[in-house]
């Protein structure tokens, strides 16, 4: 069964309920070319290694606290703080508390390898 994505005018309600591991799951809220939205759940003790994607993104937190790894840099982002990362820059996430965020992705251009 194919994810359900946002449709254009299509209003997606993201308030914050009680976070439970069997419950909450992350979701793809809508997918384009151009970016992808997603709410993402990091539940307390959860360890995203580090990563990185090829596109900018922006992690909003809304509500919680995770650790973000990055680089040799370690620095806490909890509710109502947002953050923006340059694509390809490599990244960690754990949950201090549970925590949703709302992470965007903004995909290159394919023709910015051109020039």
């Amino acid at each position: 069964m194919a994810l359900h994505h946002a449709t254009s005018g299509e209003v997606i309600d993201l308030s914050l309920r009680p976070i439970s591991a069997e419950t909450e799951h992350s979701t793809a809220i809508v997918k384009t070319d151009q970016f992808e939205a997603i709410r993402l759940v990091i539940p307390r003790g959860t360890d995203m290694p580090r990563h990185q994607v090829p596109g900018s993104i922006t992690l909003h937190c809304l509500e919680g606290r995770v650790r973000l790894g990055l680089g040799e840099t370690v620095t806490e982002l909890g509710a109502h703080q947002w953050v923006y990362l340059e694509g390809g820059v490599s990244h960690s996430v754990k949950g201090l508390e549970d925590s949703v965020l709302l992470l965007t992705i903004l995909f290159p251009s394919a023709d910015a390898s051109i020039g």
